[in-house]
Protein backbone atom coordinates (compact mmCIF):
# COMPACT_ATOMS: atom_id res chain seq x y z
CA UNK A 1 0.00 0.00 0.00
CA UNK A 2 1.75 3.30 -1.44
CA UNK A 3 1.55 6.12 1.42
CA UNK A 4 -0.38 9.21 0.57
CA UNK A 5 1.50 12.33 -0.03
CA UNK A 6 1.38 14.79 2.98
CA UNK A 7 -1.45 17.36 1.47
CA UNK A 8 -0.01 20.72 1.10
CA UNK A 9 -2.63 23.59 2.90
CA UNK A 10 -1.71 26.77 1.11
CA UNK A 11 -2.81 29.66 2.90
CA UNK A 12 -3.67 33.36 1.37
CA UNK A 13 -1.83 36.02 3.36
CA UNK A 14 -3.30 39.87 2.49
CA UNK A 15 -0.74 41.31 1.59
CA UNK A 16 -1.33 45.39 3.08
CA UNK A 17 -0.08 48.17 0.85
CA UNK A 18 0.67 51.13 3.13
CA UNK A 19 0.91 54.43 1.11
CA UNK A 20 3.66 56.92 1.70
CA UNK A 21 0.80 59.59 3.44
CA UNK A 22 -0.34 56.87 5.64
CA UNK A 23 3.49 55.72 6.59
CA UNK A 24 3.90 59.17 7.38
CA UNK A 25 1.22 59.93 9.57
CA UNK A 26 1.92 56.85 11.61
CA UNK A 27 5.68 58.18 12.01
CA UNK A 28 3.85 61.11 13.16
CA UNK A 29 1.86 59.37 15.65
CA UNK A 30 4.60 57.87 17.32
CA UNK A 31 6.22 61.03 18.15
CA UNK A 32 4.51 62.17 21.11
CA UNK A 33 6.21 66.01 21.12
CA UNK A 34 4.86 66.14 17.70
CA UNK A 35 1.31 65.19 18.88
CA UNK A 36 1.09 67.94 21.63
CA UNK A 37 2.21 70.68 19.55
CA UNK A 38 0.04 69.97 17.18
CA UNK A 39 -2.97 69.77 20.35
CA UNK A 40 -1.64 73.08 21.42
CA UNK A 41 -2.00 74.74 17.62
CA UNK A 42 -5.45 72.98 17.38
CA UNK A 43 -6.41 74.46 20.66
CA UNK A 44 -5.20 78.10 19.27
CA UNK A 45 -6.98 77.74 16.16
CA UNK A 46 -10.13 77.17 18.01
CA UNK A 47 -9.56 79.74 20.28
CA UNK A 48 -9.48 82.05 17.23
CA UNK A 49 -12.54 80.81 15.60
CA UNK A 50 -14.34 81.38 18.74
CA UNK A 51 -13.38 84.90 19.10
CA UNK A 52 -16.62 85.82 18.36
CA UNK A 53 -18.49 83.37 20.51
CA UNK A 54 -15.95 84.62 23.34
CA UNK A 55 -16.95 88.38 23.01
CA UNK A 56 -20.43 87.07 22.92
CA UNK A 57 -20.05 85.21 26.35
CA UNK A 58 -18.11 87.81 28.24
CA UNK A 59 -20.55 90.60 26.76
CA UNK A 60 -17.26 92.35 25.42
CA UNK A 61 -16.17 93.64 22.42
CA UNK A 62 -12.06 93.84 21.92
CA UNK A 63 -11.91 97.34 21.31
CA UNK A 64 -14.92 98.05 23.89
CA UNK A 65 -13.33 100.09 26.76
CA UNK A 66 -14.92 99.58 30.11
CA UNK A 67 -13.70 102.59 32.36
CA UNK A 68 -15.70 102.37 35.46
CA UNK A 69 -14.95 98.31 36.04
CA UNK A 70 -12.22 97.68 34.43
CA UNK A 71 -9.89 100.17 36.09
CA UNK A 72 -9.65 100.95 39.74
CA UNK A 73 -10.51 104.29 40.88
CA UNK A 74 -6.77 104.69 40.35
CA UNK A 75 -6.69 104.14 37.37
CA UNK A 76 -5.13 100.15 37.20
CA UNK A 77 -6.16 97.46 35.43
CA UNK A 78 -8.32 95.42 36.89
CA UNK A 79 -6.18 91.70 37.68
CA UNK A 80 -8.05 88.19 36.63
CA UNK A 81 -11.75 87.73 38.01
CA UNK A 82 -15.19 87.28 37.52
CA UNK A 83 -16.00 90.25 34.92
CA UNK A 84 -12.70 89.71 33.36
CA UNK A 85 -11.33 86.58 32.80
CA UNK A 86 -7.48 86.88 32.09
CA UNK A 87 -8.11 91.00 33.71
CA UNK A 88 -8.05 94.12 31.53
CA UNK A 89 -5.70 96.26 30.20
CA UNK A 90 -4.74 99.97 30.45
CA UNK A 91 -7.74 101.41 28.95
CA UNK A 92 -9.90 98.86 30.48
CA UNK A 93 -10.35 95.86 27.62
CA UNK A 94 -10.69 92.95 27.72
CA UNK A 95 -7.59 90.67 27.74
CA UNK A 96 -8.93 87.60 26.97
CA UNK A 97 -11.10 88.99 23.92
CA UNK A 98 -8.85 90.41 22.72
CA UNK A 99 -6.24 87.42 23.42
CA UNK A 100 -8.64 85.85 20.80
CA UNK A 101 -9.16 88.15 18.32
CA UNK A 102 -4.84 88.97 18.07
CA UNK A 103 -4.64 84.76 17.54
CA UNK A 104 -6.67 85.42 14.33
CA UNK A 105 -4.53 88.11 13.35
CA UNK A 106 -1.34 85.66 13.90
CA UNK A 107 -2.18 82.69 12.47
CA UNK A 108 -3.87 84.72 8.98
CA UNK A 109 -0.68 86.84 8.94
CA UNK A 110 1.73 83.20 9.62
CA UNK A 111 -0.03 81.37 6.67
CA UNK A 112 -0.55 83.87 4.35
CA UNK A 113 3.08 85.08 4.67
CA UNK A 114 4.41 82.05 4.08
CA UNK A 115 2.51 80.44 1.72
CA UNK A 116 3.33 83.69 -0.34
CA UNK A 117 7.35 83.33 0.34
CA UNK A 118 7.12 79.59 0.05
CA UNK A 119 6.04 79.94 -3.65
CA UNK A 120 7.91 82.93 -4.37
CA UNK A 121 10.77 80.89 -3.36
CA UNK A 122 9.91 77.76 -5.48
CA UNK A 123 9.78 79.88 -8.37
CA UNK A 124 13.22 81.25 -7.91
CA UNK A 125 15.20 78.26 -6.43
CA UNK A 126 13.43 75.82 -9.04
CA UNK A 127 14.49 78.44 -11.87
CA UNK A 128 17.86 79.10 -11.02
CA UNK A 129 18.98 75.79 -9.79
CA UNK A 130 17.31 74.50 -13.84
CA UNK A 131 18.25 76.93 -16.10
CA UNK A 132 21.52 77.95 -14.72
CA UNK A 133 24.44 80.48 -16.51
CA UNK A 134 23.29 83.65 -16.37
CA UNK A 135 19.90 83.50 -15.07
CA UNK A 136 21.10 81.42 -12.02
CA UNK A 137 23.86 84.01 -11.57
CA UNK A 138 21.06 87.27 -11.68
CA UNK A 139 18.56 85.29 -9.37
CA UNK A 140 21.28 84.53 -6.86
CA UNK A 141 22.96 87.55 -6.78
CA UNK A 142 18.94 89.10 -6.32
CA UNK A 143 18.71 86.31 -2.98
CA UNK A 144 21.90 87.58 -1.75
CA UNK A 145 20.67 91.55 -2.06
CA UNK A 146 17.72 90.70 -0.43
CA UNK A 147 19.38 88.46 2.06
CA UNK A 148 21.29 91.80 2.86
CA UNK A 149 18.65 94.17 3.16
CA UNK A 150 18.20 95.13 7.33
CA UNK A 151 14.44 94.18 8.07
CA UNK A 152 14.22 96.68 10.60
CA UNK A 153 15.33 99.63 8.50
CA UNK A 154 13.18 98.41 5.52
CA UNK A 155 10.13 98.25 7.26
CA UNK A 156 10.23 101.50 8.54
CA UNK A 157 10.79 103.05 5.60
CA UNK A 158 7.80 101.51 4.11
CA UNK A 159 5.69 102.06 7.07
CA UNK A 160 6.53 105.44 6.65
CA UNK A 161 5.64 105.89 3.22
CA UNK A 162 2.40 103.58 3.03
CA UNK A 163 1.39 103.97 6.97
CA UNK A 164 0.96 100.47 8.68
CA UNK A 165 -1.82 97.77 7.95
CA UNK A 166 -2.28 94.06 7.56
CA UNK A 167 -1.28 93.73 3.75
CA UNK A 168 1.78 95.84 4.29
CA UNK A 169 2.95 93.09 7.22
CA UNK A 170 2.34 90.41 4.80
CA UNK A 171 4.53 92.03 1.78
CA UNK A 172 6.86 93.16 4.36
CA UNK A 173 7.43 89.20 5.98
CA UNK A 174 7.14 87.57 2.63
CA UNK A 175 10.14 90.19 0.90
CA UNK A 176 12.40 88.83 3.80
CA UNK A 177 11.39 85.09 4.19
CA UNK A 178 11.92 83.74 0.71
CA UNK A 179 15.21 83.64 0.33
CA UNK A 180 16.74 81.42 2.66
CA UNK A 181 14.50 79.03 1.29
CA UNK A 182 15.13 79.82 -2.39
CA UNK A 183 18.98 79.23 -1.96
CA UNK A 184 17.85 75.75 -0.31
CA UNK A 185 15.67 74.94 -3.27
CA UNK A 186 18.29 75.76 -6.03
CA UNK A 187 20.96 73.41 -4.88
CA UNK A 188 18.57 70.66 -4.27
CA UNK A 189 17.67 71.25 -8.21
CA UNK A 190 21.03 71.56 -9.21
CA UNK A 191 21.36 67.77 -7.84
CA UNK A 192 17.98 66.28 -9.39
CA UNK A 193 18.54 67.85 -12.72
CA UNK A 194 21.71 65.59 -12.77
CA UNK A 195 19.73 62.47 -12.08
CA UNK A 196 18.85 60.20 -15.14
CA UNK A 197 15.01 60.22 -14.72
CA UNK A 198 15.56 64.26 -15.83
CA UNK A 199 18.04 63.11 -18.74
CA UNK A 200 15.60 60.69 -19.98
CA UNK A 201 12.76 63.37 -19.91
CA UNK A 202 15.25 65.95 -21.47
CA UNK A 203 15.86 62.69 -24.50
CA UNK A 204 12.46 62.41 -24.70
CA UNK A 205 11.34 65.45 -26.25
CA UNK A 206 9.99 67.32 -22.18
CA UNK A 207 10.37 70.85 -22.44
CA UNK A 208 11.87 72.79 -19.36
CA UNK A 209 8.43 73.65 -17.69
CA UNK A 210 7.39 70.18 -18.12
CA UNK A 211 10.40 69.11 -16.50
CA UNK A 212 10.16 71.32 -13.59
CA UNK A 213 6.83 70.82 -12.67
CA UNK A 214 6.41 66.90 -13.20
CA UNK A 215 10.30 65.73 -13.30
CA UNK A 216 11.74 67.68 -10.06
CA UNK A 217 9.21 69.54 -8.44
CA UNK A 218 7.33 66.43 -6.63
CA UNK A 219 11.28 65.40 -5.40
CA UNK A 220 11.12 68.88 -3.44
CA UNK A 221 7.65 68.00 -1.65
CA UNK A 222 9.73 67.43 1.44
CA UNK A 223 11.92 70.45 1.99
CA UNK A 224 8.61 72.61 1.34
CA UNK A 225 6.51 70.88 3.72
CA UNK A 226 9.24 71.51 6.10
CA UNK A 227 10.10 74.60 5.28
CA UNK A 228 6.40 76.13 4.88
CA UNK A 229 5.62 74.66 8.31
CA UNK A 230 8.89 76.09 10.00
CA UNK A 231 8.22 79.78 8.36
CA UNK A 232 4.62 79.93 9.96
CA UNK A 233 6.36 80.97 13.39
CA UNK A 234 9.04 83.27 12.04
CA UNK A 235 5.93 85.03 10.21
CA UNK A 236 4.10 85.06 13.41
CA UNK A 237 7.14 86.75 15.35
CA UNK A 238 7.66 88.92 12.28
CA UNK A 239 4.37 90.30 12.67
CA UNK A 240 4.32 90.47 17.02
CA UNK A 241 7.27 92.54 16.01
CA UNK A 242 5.92 94.70 13.98
CA UNK A 243 3.12 95.77 16.04
CA UNK A 244 5.05 95.82 19.44
CA UNK A 245 7.16 98.88 17.42
CA UNK A 246 3.97 100.63 16.04
CA UNK A 247 4.46 99.53 12.37
CA UNK A 248 2.07 96.45 12.17
CA UNK A 249 -1.56 95.87 12.64
CA UNK A 250 -3.41 99.36 12.98
CA UNK A 251 -4.64 100.05 16.87
CA UNK A 252 -6.97 99.18 17.99
CA UNK A 253 -7.45 95.95 16.21
CA UNK A 254 -5.95 93.47 18.81
CA UNK A 255 -2.36 91.64 17.51
CA UNK A 256 -0.34 89.73 20.53
CA UNK A 257 2.19 92.09 19.57
CA UNK A 258 0.35 95.28 19.67
CA UNK A 259 -1.04 93.74 23.73
CA UNK A 260 3.03 93.59 24.46
CA UNK A 261 3.39 96.70 23.76
CA UNK A 262 0.47 98.18 25.72
CA UNK A 263 2.30 96.23 28.58
CA UNK A 264 5.44 97.97 28.21
CA UNK A 265 3.69 101.41 28.00
CA UNK A 266 4.52 103.12 31.14
CA UNK A 267 5.86 99.95 32.39
CA UNK A 268 2.54 98.64 33.25
CA UNK A 269 3.77 95.04 33.31
CA UNK A 270 5.29 96.08 36.91
CA UNK A 271 1.94 96.28 38.45
CA UNK A 272 -0.37 94.32 36.08
CA UNK A 273 1.57 91.25 35.14
CA UNK A 274 -1.13 89.72 32.84
CA UNK A 275 -0.81 91.89 30.18
CA UNK A 276 2.76 90.86 29.36
CA UNK A 277 1.97 87.13 30.89
CA UNK A 278 -0.94 86.45 28.42
CA UNK A 279 0.24 87.48 25.21
CA UNK A 280 3.60 86.72 26.04
CA UNK A 281 2.88 83.03 27.10
CA UNK A 282 0.33 82.61 23.86
CA UNK A 283 2.96 83.89 21.58
CA UNK A 284 5.78 81.63 23.05
CA UNK A 285 3.36 78.48 22.70
CA UNK A 286 1.99 79.03 19.53
CA UNK A 287 5.79 79.31 17.65
CA UNK A 288 7.67 76.55 19.75
CA UNK A 289 4.27 74.56 18.68
CA UNK A 290 5.08 75.11 15.09
CA UNK A 291 8.86 74.84 15.17
CA UNK A 292 8.18 71.29 16.99
CA UNK A 293 5.56 70.25 14.35
CA UNK A 294 8.16 71.17 11.30
CA UNK A 295 11.08 69.02 13.19
CA UNK A 296 8.28 66.15 13.77
CA UNK A 297 7.20 66.42 9.84
CA UNK A 298 10.96 66.67 8.64
CA UNK A 299 11.53 63.19 10.56
CA UNK A 300 8.07 61.61 9.52
CA UNK A 301 8.61 62.79 5.91
CA UNK A 302 12.06 61.81 5.59
CA UNK A 303 13.19 59.33 8.21
CA UNK A 304 16.18 58.54 7.35
CA UNK A 305 17.56 62.05 7.84
CA UNK A 306 16.10 61.49 11.45
CA UNK A 307 18.09 58.34 12.07
CA UNK A 308 21.43 59.97 11.25
CA UNK A 309 20.62 62.71 13.35
CA UNK A 310 20.05 60.40 16.19
CA UNK A 311 23.05 58.94 15.00
CA UNK A 312 24.96 61.59 15.28
CA UNK A 313 23.84 62.50 18.81
CA UNK A 314 24.57 59.50 20.27
CA UNK A 315 28.08 59.90 18.83
CA UNK A 316 28.22 63.37 20.06
CA UNK A 317 27.29 61.90 23.71
CA UNK A 318 29.65 58.63 22.98
CA UNK A 319 32.78 61.07 22.33
CA UNK A 320 32.04 63.29 25.56
CA UNK A 321 31.76 60.62 27.72
CA UNK A 322 34.97 58.89 26.27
Amino acid sequence: MSEMAPEIVTTETEIIQRGSLELTLRRLRRDSASMIALGVIIAVVLLAIAAPAIAVLTGHSPIEQFRDIGLTPMGIPVGPGADFWLGSDQLGRDVLVRLAYGARVSLVVGVLASLAASTVAVIVGVTAGYFGGWVDTCLSRLTDLVMSVPFLLCALALVSAFGPSLSLSVIVIVFFSWAPMARVIRSQVISLSRQDFVQASRSLGAGPLSIMTIDILPNLSVPIIVYTTMQIPSSIVFEATLSFLGMGIVPPTPSWGGMLADASSNSLYLIAWWMVFVPGTALLLTTLAFNILGDGLRDALDPKSARTARGLRKRAKGGAKR
